[in-house]
């Protein structure tokens, strides 16, 4: 039959289509000038999820395994690449298992047998294309359908004008005993619009219809047509009940119905054999075609299932982060290793000795004198308690560093909470030695403990009081040998006011200085403390800070990804999806 010439007249309505078969790909037709550009941006809610989406994947490289990313990258690829394709063009598969009437079906929707039918199993070798309209070679060539299984029916009247844009793929059986149509199937329906699922009698509830391909496909309901064939082989009764348990294990499989006005499949019974519903298939293929957003549906429910797949990555258990409370920890743990506190119990110590050492009496120097003399002769026990000491240190902040990485990395998925173990064990790496060199830089603060300004005068107090013991006790000696008057009570009264007030002021100089003292011992545990902090929040939690950070950034990339699944054209543009009946006792969808 010819090929449809540029300005021919189309028939009339009543006269039925006609298929010509073509080789090679379908050229641009002059009929089609009226009809959109090829191609198309996605927006609106759509493109932001893609955006978003291929943030997220960027985000997530290092972090990720490239396994668990790789079915949001397909997405993204599926997304480029079909969006420049055709815009204006659906294209709708036809699968089925052996024996379910799908080629007979894809003829009677064509009006002439297209796909060979038979009884030999499997008769479908290989996806043939039915194209209602021309430029649908680039989606056909993505398919992978050889120019040689590509048809084009020529205007049939008024049912045809309503299929512009269709394009219909009869796919080998999914249950074919050969695995390389299997294949084909599988590869097909990640690259189709939208399915037709033909079920027969027998072969409804089959496990592997369900296990195998709907349940997994149960969030692309909106893309999806189930059609009961073959209703003629049944009673009234007996289709209403098979309609109604197909219904029933579509719902098990969690694939929403069309029903009652809300989105969902669409479930129907025919019979392709005598006609009985094909009109309406018909029909409702028209509609959803001339929507013309099936190709953004079935992306969106693609992105849907590659968010569905990433939750586990993005989604924390509990709210992760690290709180004032667990930052002051840490600080604490720090300054217990790098011995903040008994750096300033120190400090207060040497400043105490020190005032009473220069306000003591000199009898008491000296015996403290001859006792650290004695002290300083025995052997050095401290050698192996230092060594000791910096051992237990080292543990202290690496116990420090464990514990507040599990408190940040909490709750978190798996590689993010990886992640901030990593980020906190390179910084633990060499912490303890920036502590220690730090304390270095710092000093000791009990080696040059400041003097106030009342120790000169407590010091000449306590000579005064030491020339008064020394005078007393020459004027009572002269006495003695003869040398001076003897007058016994002015001497000795001398010398108890010498014995008496020494003490007193070195009693008065320890009173004196424990509150300066204990005000030194804690402004050096403090800057010990506060510079210990620094070094741990700079090599430690500003790491984990940014991963918590980076985390955020790809959990609100992946909120934005899996946000709605509704587009907003779609609740503007096209019509809904419900079930009703077909005849007496025929279910069939309808449009609402």
């Amino acid at each position: 039959m010819a090929r449809r010439a540029a300005g021919r007249p189309a028939p009339s309505a009543a006269s039925g289509p006609t298929v010509t078969a073509r080789d090679g790909d379908c050229g641009p037709d002059e009929d089609d000038d009226a009809l959109p550009a090829l191609g198309g941006a996605y927006g609106g809610a759509l493109r932001t999820r893609l955006d978003a989406l291929h943030e997220l994947v960027g985000l997530s490289r290092t972090r990720v395994e490239s396994e668990v990313l790789a079915e949001a990258g397909r997405v993204l690829d599926e997304a480029a690449a079909r969006q420049r394709l055709s815009a204006r063009h659906t294209v709708v598969a036809i699968a089925g298992a052996t024996g379910s009437g799908k080629s007979t079906l894809f003829n009677a929707l064509a009006g002439v047998p297209v796909s060979e039918t038979g009884l030999r199993r499997p008769t479908t070798a290989a996806p043939i294309a039915l194209s209602w309209s021309e430029g649908a070679a680039g989606l056909l060539d993505r398919l992978g359908i050889p120019g040689r299984l590509r048809r084009r029916p020529l205007a049939g009247g008024a049912a045809d004008a309503d299929l512009q844009g269709l394009v219909l793929i009869d796919l080998p059986d999914h249950d074919s005993a050969v695995t390389a149509h299997r294949d084909q199937v599988d590869r097909l329906l990640g690259l189709v619009d939208a399915v037709i699922w033909v079920v027969d009698p027998e072969k409804y509830a089959d496990a592997a219809l369900h296990e195998r391909y709907l349940r997994p496909l149960a969030g692309h309901a909106e893309i999806t047509f189930v059609v009961l064939n073959q209703i003629d082989r049944l009673g009234t009764e007996a289709a209403d009940l098979v309609l109604d348990d197909l219904r029933r294990l579509l719902d098990e499989d969690g694939m929403a119905l069309g029903e009652h006005g809300e989105p969902g499949a669409t479930v129907l019974a025919l019979s392709a054999h005598t006609g009985e519903g094909v009109p309406e298939l018909r029909e409702l293929l028209g509609r959803f075609v001339q929507e013309r957003v099936a190709p953004e549906r079935r992306l969106s429910a693609d992105v849907d299932a590659a968010a569905a797949k990433l939750r586990p990555v993005y989604v924390a258990d509990s709210r992760p982060g690290l709180g004032e409370r667990a930052r002051e920890d840490f600080a604490d743990r720090l300054a217990v290793a790098v011995g903040a506190r008994a750096a300033g119990e120190a400090a207060e110590r040497v400043w105490r000795r020190g005032a009473i050492r220069a306000c003591g009496t000199p009898w008491l120097r000296l015996y403290r004198w001859y006792e650290r003399v004695r002290a300083h002769g025995s052997a050095d026990t401290h050698a192996e308690s230092r060594t000791e000491d910096e051992l237990t240190a080292r543990q202290r902040v690496e116990q420090a560093v464990r514990i507040v990485a599990e408190e940040a990395s909490h709750g978190l998925p798996g590689p993010w909470a990886q992640a901030v173990r990593e980020a906190a064990a390179r910084g633990a790496d060499g912490l303890p030695e920036a502590l220690d060199e730090l304390a270095v830089t710092m000093g000791d603060p009990a080696a040059r403990p400041p003097r106030p300004a009342w120790w000169p005068a407590a010091v000449l107090a306590q000579v005064v009081m030491t020339f008064l013991q020394i005078f007393g006790a020459v004027w009572l000696v002269g006495q003695i040998v003869g040398v001076v008057e003897p007058l016994l009570w002015p001497p000795v009264l001398i010398m108890i006011a010498g014995i008496v007030g020494g003490p007193l002021v070195e009693w008065a100089c320890a009173a004196a200085v424990r509150g300066p003292a204990r005000r030194y011992g804690q402004e050096a545990e403090r800057k010990l403390r506060e510079a210990a902090a620094a070094c741990g929040r700079a090599r430690v939690l500003d790491p984990i800070a940014a991963e918590l950070m980076r985390y955020r950034e790809v959990r609100e990339q992946y909120v934005t990804a899996a946000g709605a699944t509704r587009l907003a054209s779609r609740a503007a543009g096209g019509a809904r999806f419900g079930v009703t009946r077909f005849g007496p006792a025929r279910g069939v969808a309808r449009v609402q």
